[in-house]
């Protein structure tokens, strides 16, 4: 089940309010919510390597990796994503990304 996300009112609810609004209420209430049509876990792996892609990986980045392991990707499967995408998304681009995701698979330790 999709968490009740807060973070766009919290950050920018009195700097960019409409803003604060369609990231929380509809990109993470609407859009994330359609588990029917794919599950939070598809949805995080389709997001990480989006944002990988773009190269983008900044603390969004890094909340999105949490995500992605509270949904059930694993350590290993996080790898594998990486890896593959790795070819179609750039070799530093997949660097970057494994520097935060050993840092996120890893904080249990």
């Amino acid at each position: 089940m999709a968490v009740k996300q807060t973070a766009g009112r919290t950050q920018l609810g009195e700097f960019a309010p409409k803003f604060a609004e369609l990231n929380d209420d509809v990109l993470f209430g609407e859009v994330w919510s359609r588990e029917e049509q794919l599950s939070l876990r598809d949805r995080s792996l389709v997001t990480v390597v989006a944002l990988m892609a773009q190269g983008l990986t900044d603390e969004s980045f890094k909340y999105h990796l949490q995500s992605a392991k509270a949904n059930g990707i694993t350590k290993e499967e996080i790898a594998e994503i990486v890896t593959h995408a790795a070819f179609y998304c750039g070799w530093p681009k997949a660097w970057a990304v494994f520097r935060m995701a050993k840092e996120v698979w890893n904080e249990e330790k």
